[in-house]
């Protein structure tokens, strides 16, 4: 009845709610802008919340209003980085939807590597060393499978074609085929057991050769780091059964956007080639469950 006789006051309220919107938006961009300065600069196990509401002139209970606690932050900070690197790999995906499979999935496995070489500290807040007392809820669960999930749809589509071989190696033993049975179920029913088995050693060993890099190990090891990402990305598809094809791509020109990286120490190793100033405390969520 209200809104009959004073129409001016719905809109006006509307207005006030969408300010209110957009401010609560823009500080939480801030809070989060501030807290990866801080990842960078210390590590995720020393992130705290009150240093970030200092550096932003806020009062520390005005932040909690944000963000309860500290794990609170972490978490939108992990699934962020997520989500960052899996539009990465999904927007490569349909990108080279046309392309020959072998294409498809290096393409994937470079928009991922190039976006882990851009954003080394986001990178080692979801791959590197865990942060001592946090458990990663279940939300971070489906933003962590997307490039996984993109690398199995270059698969699938294969499959579909009748293009996709037998993978690499022997039979499975038992254990892992019930793993790779049971995964099949939930991800991709069409796919045989030893094709998801093949997959997700793929998918590790992809960013086993990412860590590699954003880490440090290749410093005076390898220095054509991006052709070097790609070739041993086309072998593992080719390990994975996708079919294969009369040369790999030549990506010498291929720009590399980070060739020398600032390499953020993962927490805990002293391989050759790390970097000793690098910042520490860096954290392995993908396999942490809540």
């Amino acid at each position: 009845m209200d809104g009959d006789l004073f129409p001016w006051h719905t809109e006006v309220m509307s207005v006030i709610k969408g300010a209110r919107e957009r401010a609560r938006d823009e500080i939480t961009a801030a809070i989060k802008d501030e807290a990866r300065r801080q990842l960078a600069d210390e590590g995720a196990a020393r992130l705290s919340l009150r240093a970030v509401a200092r550096e932003l002139g806020m009062a520390s209970s005005a932040l909690y209003r944000y963000y309860p606690s500290r794990d609170d932050l972490l978490t939108a900070l992990i699934i962020d980085a997520y989500d960052e690197v899996g539009s990465a790999a999904e927007e490569a995906l349909a990108a080279a939807l046309r392309a020959e499979p072998l294409d498809r999935w290096t393409a994937v496995c470079r928009a991922s590597r190039d976006w882990a070489v851009a954003h080394p500290h986001e990178y080692a807040l979801i791959y590197g060393s865990p942060v001592p007392g946090y458990a990663a809820p279940q939300d971070t669960v489906v933003p962590a499978s997307r490039v996984g999930l993109a690398l199995i749809e270059v698969a699938k589509d294969a499959h579909a074609e009748g293009r996709l071989g037998d993978p690499a190696g022997g039979p499975l033993a038992q254990p892992v085929r019930a793993d790779a049975v049971r995964l099949a179920e939930e991800l991709a029913p069409e796919l045989p057991a030893p094709v998801i088995a093949a997959l997700v050693a793929a998918w590790a060993q992809v960013f086993g050769i990412v860590s590699f890099e954003v880490f440090g190990q290749f410093n005076q090891v390898v220095e054509a780091r991006g052709p070097f990402f790609d070739q041993a990305a086309a072998a593992l598809g080719l390990q994975v059964g996708l079919p294969p094809q009369d040369r790999i791509p030549d990506t010498a020109d291929r720009p590399d956007p980070l060739a020398a990286p600032d390499t953020p120490a993962a927490s805990g190793t002293d391989g050759a080639g790390m970097d000793d100033d690098a910042p520490g405390d860096r954290r392995k969520h993908a396999n942490q469950r809540a």
